[in-house]
């Protein structure tokens, strides 16, 4: 039976969590009360000029993607640099098969023309 207290208790407490979460976001969040100087930008001090939640093209979504990718890659490939005395011929395999499978991946993204830049 105290298990079944902790599971509803832990429960409650994560629902209540994200609730009151929304609820002070809610509170203190910027919202327009008819001041016209309240949606002015205030770091730069530049007016905006058209519609400021513009949204950004796919291309630079993708590049983002990307570059996460490569970046993960080249934390495998520097901890495995590090191990690299340590491993035998199995290693050095499957790291080449590693980096092979994203040059791949690379190739197809190229071909596809998603690099190039529009």
């Amino acid at each position: 039976m105290t298990g079944l207290l902790y599971v509803v208790g832990f429960a409650f407490a994560g629902i209540s969590f994200v609730f009151l979460t929304i609820a002070a976001a809610w509170l203190i969040s910027h919202r327009n009360r008819g001041d016209i100087h309240k949606g002015l930008p205030y770091e730069s001090g530049i007016d905006t000029y058209g519609d400021t939640h513009g949204r950004f093209g796919l291309s630079f979504y993708i590049y983002a993607l990307l570059f996460v990718a490569f970046d993960i890659e080249v934390i495998f490939i520097y901890l495995w640099a590090i191990v690299f005395r340590d491993l035998l011929l199995g290693g050095f395999v499957s790291m080449l098969i590693f980096v092979a499978i994203l040059l791949l991946g690379l190739a197809y993204a190229w071909r596809k023309g998603v690099l190039s830049w529009r």
